[in-house]
């Protein structure tokens, strides 16, 4: 398994938000996705730093919508998962699974 398609556990939450939420992927309803699956409060601040860094790896792209009158005339952005992305989540699915294979029962002491 080559190393740069191995995710860390947050290239996995947003990678997973933005597949899971198809064409209303953009900053707004990624954040509350990612928010709710992990329970957290997580900043736009932070959201924007990963969403550049998937975009910079090829694991995302962003493209801009038409202008919205009632925001202003701004666009939103919209992330959509490329061929890479969703090998890198299939890749990361497949490995935490073949962690876990030989566990029986976990037991945390």
């Amino acid at each position: 398994m080559p190393d740069r398609d191995l995710l860390s556990l947050w290239e996995g939450v947003y990678l997973l938000s933005i597949w899971e939420l198809k064409e209303n992927a953009y900053g707004v309803t990624i954040k509350k996705m990612a928010s709710w699956k992990t329970g957290r409060v997580l900043s736009y601040g932070s959201l924007y730093f990963m969403l550049a860094q998937l975009v910079r790896k090829g694991f995302v792209e962003k493209n801009a919508g038409e202008p919205i009158p009632r925001r202003g005339g701004r666009r939103k952005y919209y992330y959509t998962l490329t061929e890479r992305g969703k090998r890198a989540l299939r890749t990361s699915f497949e490995f935490q699974k073949s962690l876990w294979r030989d566990i029986k029962e976990p037991v945390f002491d």
